[in-house]
């Protein structure tokens, strides 16, 4: 079958419709999608599609087989908790190893996936539509490569329905779309460039793993230390009375695991002896954007080594606050909270992006004394599993959000070589990081490419090999 050209059309701003042919009032419903493919292949979702609707009898079920699962909207699913069915009190309904599920308000985001095979079978909510797959007639990953093309997506936003914030896309319209579906061979085809593309990214992802690994490798190595190695909490352990400083099993518990920094080359000391740390400005009504907005920084700004200023809020400062918040360049911020341990204390440098910025409560400042700490080589030991294990066993849990304050983060520990050791430390790094981006950037363009080219095939605009 040759596929030939298409046009994602959009509907004019002025038009005339009859009543009996209005079937939502919306004008954005009006959206079309010329598929170019020959008219035989062009089909409603119905012929490929059954709905499914098996309810879980939770009477004869076994708590342990209600397994949920979390649905992105890249596609890929997940298993929830192993709890959380049971915790679940509304209907639920069974899916299984290759049927199609989506999400009524999320579809138009991408949420569509496949239940993988692994998973066996498990369990949804009416908000999540099961379909079997007309395997005679269709892949099952074709048609969700079909439901996240941008043409179809755009199909999908004109046809919601409901409450503003809670718009749903309704099973009976969703399968009245039309859509290319040409002969399997042609589908496989199809699927397979674009798991050709998703192995390609799987690829460059585990390269970037292990140059990543190998860099803090080198940076513990330089510093005369070792990786800590993985290693199973003990179940039953003791702790020396002059050695207990905290009242908490699983400090003393991660402590039996943690590394020894002092056992370096260069020995160590405590971040508070090196740096100055202070909090940022607490959010409030008082401080709306007024007579003095200020950028400031949130927590969703601070990555691991890197900061993330595609979306910069304000907040009102007076001038005569400014001195004391304002950020300067090599000031290192912390996150003070997250609802992951793991992401516990991760930090990232201020190069000085933005003039007179400030930075909200839940980020701790650090501006360390350069005389005798670099802040580009504090900010990589902190980011490496050794520098944040201190974070991981000190953090403070409540309702589920972890936390460190001030007093934890002063002491923490730190190697501290000579300035020369560690501006040399920093440039290997900073060397590795080049490579890094490099490779990211490339995937990024591949990946890209190899998304265009699919859609066009799906669209007909292109040529399937």
């Amino acid at each position: 079958m040759t596929a030939v050209t298409a046009v994602a059309q959009i509907a004019p701003r002025a038009f005339v419709v009859w009543f009996r042919d209005l079937h939502r009032w919306s004008v954005g419903s009006f959206v079309q999608t010329d598929w170019r493919w020959p008219d035989e292949a062009i089909k409603p979702l119905s012929v490929v599609l059954s709905r499914k609707t098996m309810d879980v009898d939770r009477a004869s079920t076994h708590t342990g087989e209600l397994r949920l699962v979390t649905l992105h909207f890249d596609g890929e699913m997940e298993l929830r908790d192993a709890n959380a069915g049971s915790k679940f009190k509304g209907r639920l309904f069974h899916a299984d190893p290759d049927d199609v599920i989506y999400s009524k308000i999320d579809v138009r985001n991408g949420a569509i996936g496949i239940i993988p095979n692994d998973f066996g079978r498990v369990c949804v909510s009416s908000e999540y539509p099961v379909y079997t797959v007309n395997r005679s007639l269709a892949e099952a990953e074709y048609v969700k490569l079909v439901f996240r093309t941008a043409a179809f997506r755009r199909k999908i936003n004109s046809m919601i329905s409901g409450a503003s914030g809670r718009k749903r896309v309704q099973p009976a319209d969703l399968v009245e779309v039309q859509v290319p579906l040409p002969p399997l061979a042609v589908q496989r085809k199809i699927v397979a460039a674009w798991e050709a593309a998703r192995k390609d990214a799987a690829a460059t992802a585990e390269k970037i793993a292990q140059l990543e690994r190998d860099i803090e490798a080198r940076f513990l190595a330089d510093l005369g230390l070792k990786a800590p190695a993985l290693a199973t909490l003990p179940k039953v352990f003791s702790v020396r009375w002059r050695d207990l400083l905290r009242w908490s099993v699983s400090y003393n518990a991660l402590a039996t695991t943690a590394i020894d920094i002092t056992v370096g080359k260069y020995g160590a000391t405590t971040l508070g002896d090196v740096a100055a740390v202070s909090y940022g400005i607490q959010k409030c009504p008082g401080n709306r954007p007024g007579l003095h907005p200020r950028p400031y920084l949130r927590v969703a700004n601070v990555q691991r080594g890197e900061l993330d200023l595609r979306e910069i809020k304000y907040i009102d400062v007076a001038d005569s606050e400014m001195d004391s918040l304002r950020l300067q360049a090599g000031d290192i911020l912390f996150v003070e909270g997250n609802g992951s341990k793991m992401e516990l204390g991760r930090c990232a440098l201020w190069h000085g992006e933005i003039a007179d910025c400030v930075h909200q409560n839940h980020i701790l400042k650090v501006r360390a004394d350069q005389s005798r700490l670099l802040p580009d080589y504090a900010m990589t030991w902190f980011n490496t599993d050794a520098g944040k294990d201190h974070f991981f066993r000190s953090a403070k849990t409540s309702s589920g959000l972890g936390s460190i304050n001030s007093s934890e983060l002063r002491s923490a520990p730190v190697p501290l070589p000579p300035l020369t050791v560690q501006r040399q430390i920093v440039e290997r790094v900073a060397a590795r990081r080049d490579e890094i981006a490099k490779l990211k950037a490339e995937a990024k363009a591949r990946a890209e490419a190899a998304k265009a080219d699919v859609e066009a095939m799906i669209l007909g605009t292109k040529p399937v090999a």
